[in-house]
């Protein structure tokens, strides 16, 4: 893939965007990072190739593809009931889980019947000390009120859920006996020479070099400069945009048979396979179109912060576009939705 037809600076003065980081992969591996920008307005901190965003919502890729590869040691399966391993919390039982239970795959394609309560998952309150995810489920934090339950039976409706990646990031500590993060470092960040990438739990751990701040759609520094989500799994992730590609490419070579990190091919495809009749949804990434033009994507969306993960895996092109600004619209009709339509021309 390649940049065509765009001005970015240009682009970027018109939405106020301050930093950007463009990794792209043609060939079946990475072809070159672009950096333009700043890391903070008003500051002297350029934007480079060891930059670090926040990757919000394609924290939820990340989970997938750790999934897939705890699946492949046998640790889980994906059509059990999840409470058959979760040990410190159970996803309650009610009218809707008589005859289909809650399972990794249902929660990977938010498909499980579980519903993120209204205005919940926000940003971390550094007032607040950082909750366990079993406090999270039970409804006794700021974060999340109320406890998750299932509200509809699982697998008849699509409902994008924050919870249900707190429900697997769970069972992978239950199941494996080590903090969601330290997993994750072993599994997937070491084998795939992922050193940029991290779980921060607050603004101290930050390292003010080389991560970013947050921007309004204006251009100003957002409010704690840092935000951080106290909720690895589903939008925890920092990372650069040449680690996220180096994930992308993982799938992309799993795919065909060639895993770094020990997926099967069968598995890497049912990541990208539509789940339970829903064209548009995989496991952990979303779908479009078929066959050798098949599209995944992950997009991530929060304070300061939007970015967009695409890749094209049986073509083996993609793209990893990271801002440090979030203008208030869908990624697709900001800055991000200009460089992605470039690249596809």
């Amino acid at each position: 893939m390649k940049l065509k037809n765009i001005k970015i600076q240009e682009r970027m003065k018109h939405y106020n965007v301050q930093g950007l980081s463009i990794t792209l992969l043609e060939g079946d591996e990475i072809s070159g990072t672009e950096n333009y920008g700043l890391l903070e307005v008003e500051s002297n901190r350029k934007a480079n190739e060891d930059s670090i965003f926040s990757a919000c919502s394609i924290s939820k890729f990340l989970t997938g593809i750790l999934v897939m590869k705890l699946v492949e040691d046998g640790l889980l399966n994906l059509d059990d009931d999840v409470n058959e391993n979760l040990k410190k919390w159970k996803a309650p039982e009610n009218d809707f889980t008589k005859n289909k239970k809650v399972t990794l795959r249902n929660l990977l394609s938010h498909q499980s019947g579980i519903k993120d309560p209204e205005g919940s998952f926000p940003e971390l309150n550094s007032k607040i000390a950082v909750p366990s995810m079993v406090e999270l489920l039970e409804g006794k934090t700021l974060y999340c009120k109320t406890p998750i339950d299932v509200k509809c039976e699982p697998e008849s409706e699509f409902h994008y859920s924050d919870a249900g990646f707190c429900i697997i990031q769970q069972l992978i500590e239950d199941v494996a006996k080590k903090p969601f993060h330290q997993v994750m470092k072993e599994q997937i960040f070491k084998p795939l020479g992922m050193e940029n990438s991290h779980f921060n739990k607050t603004v101290l751990e930050v390292d003010r070099q080389n991560f970013s701040c947050g921007h309004n759609k204006n251009g100003e520094l957002v409010d704690g400069k840092y935000p951080i989500y106290p909720y690895p799994a589903a939008s925890g992730l920092w990372t650069t945009s040449m680690d996220l590609a180096e994930l992308v490419l993982e799938l992309m070579k799993a795919v065909k048979g060639e895993s770094k990190v020990g997926i099967s091919e069968s598995l890497a495809i049912e990541m990208i396979s539509p789940q339970r009749g829903k064209s548009w949804t995989g496991l952990g990434v979303f779908l479009e179109g078929s066959e050798k033009e098949l599209e995944i994507t992950s997009l991530g969306w929060g304070v300061g912060f939007q970015c967009m993960m695409v890749a094209f895996p049986y073509l083996g092109k993609g793209a990893v576009i990271m801002t440090n600004t979030e203008l208030g619209v869908h990624q697709l009709e900001g800055i991000i939705g200009e460089i992605y339509k470039s690249l596809l021309s």
